[in-house]
């Protein structure tokens, strides 16, 4: 491994950062990127490819230049530790509601319940996967994304068979009382996964945007099976929970469609 710093006289700000991550995208031999955006400096780990990563920061026209190349042994970063302890944080919270989710879904028979969990379960199979991106390179960390997008569209054809056996079939009303508050603890629990993986420093990554736009969608997607709980009761009729199973798999196709663009 080798260590090589960079002082930028013109990265004084956090999009010059981007423009950086964004240009040094694709160079395979680069595992970490550390930015000291206050001394203008950029200390760069990687396995070769050394002319191919000074072209990229020169030709930013940001008056970078090289200072030092030397052999360090460090293979473990600040940054990839800080990322593995948050996403082991949400893939806990979410495999516990899952089983939280899926046991009172099917107890109390709420489609949206049982479609919730398993887009915690897709989320908890996500953030293991993204545990297996930190540390390693960007186009790594793009496959690892895209392949959390494909695996969230199976998902999505698995859960509309289900909602449409559903319709056609004869349901029990299910629960409302068991669907709203059960759903308004889920929504505490993304509430403050999405709180944890804001205070991810690579938050920008392809596979942590990941993270983060299922976290988003399971915010809506909470707040959807609160309100059909509240029409099931209103109403006297299973649809508005089975509509709301429908919608949750259209989310999980569309943040699918928007995971698959990062890469």
């Amino acid at each position: 491994m080798e260590k090589t710093i960079f002082e930028i006289p013109k990265m004084d700000c956090p999009s010059e950062e981007s423009l950086i991550r964004t240009n040094l995208d694709g160079i395979s031999s680069i595992a970490n990127l550390d930015f000291d955006i206050p001394n203008r400096r950029l200390t760069v780990f990687h396995r070769g490819q050394l002319d191919q990563i000074e072209r990229s920061v020169f030709e930013l026209n940001l008056g970078g230049h090289k200072l030092s190349t030397e052999k360090t042994h460090q293979v473990e970063f600040e940054e990839n530790t800080n990322q593995k302890r948050l996403l082991w944080t949400v893939l806990i919270i979410n495999f516990v509601f899952f089983l939280i989710e899926i046991t009172t879904g099917l107890i109390s028979k709420s489609m949206g319940l049982v479609a919730d969990s398993l887009d915690m379960l897709a989320d908890s199979f996500v953030y293991g996967i993204s545990l297996f991106a930190v540390g390693g390179t960007i186009i790594r960390k793009k496959r690892i994304a895209k392949l959390a997008g494909y695996f969230q569209i199976v998902l999505a054809i698995i859960g509309f068979a289900e909602v449409l056996r559903r319709f056609l079939g004869a349901e029990q009303l299910p629960n409302f009382t068991t669907m709203i508050v059960i759903s308004i603890f889920a929504l505490l629990a993304n509430g403050i996964c999405l709180y944890v993986l804001q205070q991810s420093k690579s938050k920008e990554e392809a596979h942590m945007k990941a993270t983060m736009i299922f976290t988003s969608n399971d915010v809506i997607i909470n707040l959807g099976v609160i309100a059909a709980g509240i029409l099931v009761n209103w109403l006297d009729s299973n649809k508005p929970d089975l509509i709301i199973g429908t919608i949750v798999f259209l989310l999980i196709i569309q943040g699918a469609r928007r995971i698959l663009k990062l890469g």
